[in-house]
């Protein structure tokens, strides 16, 4: 049953919002990195925002922010696809959840939406909008049912992610697998185009999103993402290391380009013997990169490093000669923005967003085609080779950063979002009442 709408806040009195995060995972995905600053830089313009968030929890920079939603946590590590204690499962929500697990599928958008309009059920009066970061699950739908003003991010179609991973898939065993893998979207499909107000990230993304979700472009405001400026930042009293190439590919799969770079890396060291790589992330159990890396002979020549600190990060950025972003498509790609406002040259490809983000070639990165190894490897050379390029790539990244990725813009241009959604509630409520 339809609540009652709740009184709009005037233009100047503070929102309460209600932000769903699937997974907050502070050091996996951009989920977790996104949820915080969103809470931090919306809390820091006077305005109170809870997030309600699935394993793993989100770090927020106030911890009284986040509003626990348990799951099974099925994907935990260290024991992923994980079977729950008998004592764990509470009601017809967990065992679904597992239940679609067993089947190869990918639940938790579904469940944690679930569980989010159960608990929302009843706090009504503490909420003035709900702002869904992608679930895009049937409880969202049961949410705008019941009367809550609903807006939601889309950061890209994951339509995209499942056509390339099904590309690059092996045999009919592995495409039925990431057929059912990616049978959430069927739901996300159908829930989407009905969210009366979307955030996308760029331009490229908001095309994709009509054309692969049906949602409708009057629907959806581009709001790019930012970067936490004062952490990332140039470090010039730490010495860049000869050949030193860095890359982030927090999920090993054929979206990020990861096996490109290292068919490229390799065609490097034939001119450069010095060149290595250090990939920010954790390959997944199963993973062919290791095979990779060792059938191209880039055994040493290649380092993971996974769980450190952000302050890390931004030293190892400051070691890189060339930070490199291979990826076959992007929403938008926060590793091209941090690296730049680091100071440090970018090589990227042109997929998706990724000229928004760094701009035309030359001018604040050199870019190349998705997907061409040997494109890769060459610009990859000659920026290695010319110290003066690297320096004003570097420069000029930083200072395109400054001018146009923060996250208090970001911020501010989702609360304009929410008011316009919530003006707008209170003008129809107003008509049907006349």
């Amino acid at each position: 049953m339809a609540l009652p709408p709740a009184p709009v806040p005037g233009p100047d009195e503070p929102l309460r919002i209600a932000w769903l995060v699937y997974r907050g995972n502070p050091h996996c995905g951009g989920q977790g990195v996104y949820t915080r600053y969103v809470a931090r830089e919306v809390a820091a313009l006077g305005h109170h925002i809870s997030v309600l968030s699935g394993q793993p929890w989100p770090q927020l920079d106030d911890p009284s922010q986040l509003v626990q939603v348990p799951g099974l946590d099925l994907y935990r590590q260290p024991d992923p696809f994980r079977v729950p204690h008998l004592r764990e499962f509470r009601d017809s929500i967990d065992a679904r959840e597992f239940a679609l697990m067993c089947t190869a599928g990918f639940p938790e958008p579904w469940a944690f939406s679930e569980r989010a309009y159960r608990l929302l059920e009843s706090r009504r009066s503490e909420f003035d909008l709900v702002h869904d970061n992608q679930a895009l699950g049937t409880g969202v739908l049961k949410m705008m049912r019941a009367g809550w003003p609903v807006t939601a991010t889309i950061h890209h179609p994951i339509t995209v992610d499942r056509e390339l991973d099904l590309a690059h898939a092996s045999g009919w065993r592995r495409r039925l697998s990431l057929w059912r893998w990616y049978g959430f979207l069927r739901m996300q499909l159908r829930v989407a185009p009905r969210i009366p107000r979307v955030v996308t990230v760029s331009e490229s993304s908001k095309r994709d999103i009509a054309a692969q979700m049906g949602v409708p472009v009057e629907h959806m405001t581009v709001v790019p993402i930012g970067v936490d400026e004062t952490l990332f930042r140039p470090l010039p009293q730490i010495a860049r290391v000869p050949g030193r190439l860095m890359t982030t590919a927090s999920a090993d799969v054929p979206l990020k380009g990861l096996s490109v770079l290292l068919d490229a890396l390799a065609k490097v060291r034939v001119e450069r013997p010095e060149a290595h790589l250090v990939v920010i992330g954790r390959l997944k159990d199963g993973s062919s990169v290791p095979a990779l890396i060792e059938q191209l002979g880039l055994e040493g020549a290649v380092e993971f490093v996974s769980g450190v600190s952000d302050e890390r990060i931004v030293e190892l950025y400051a070691e890189a000669e060339v930070s490199v972003v291979p990826s076959l498509y992007e929403g938008f790609s926060l590793p091209a923005a941090e690296a730049m406002a680091c100071g440090v040259a970018v090589v990227a490809t042109t997929g998706g967003a990724l000229p928004e983000v760094v701009g035309a070639d030359g001018d604040c990165a050199r870019t190349v085609e998705p997907g061409d190894p040997s494109a890769l490897a060459a610009m990859i050379v000659e920026v290695l080779g010319d110290p003066v390029q690297r320096q004003r790539l570097g420069e000029r990244g930083r200072r395109r950063v400054l001018e146009r990725f923060t996250w208090r813009a970001h911020a501010e241009g989702l609360v304009e979002l929410w008011r316009a959604e919530l003006a707008e509630r209170a003008g129809r409520s107003a008509r049907a009442d006349r």
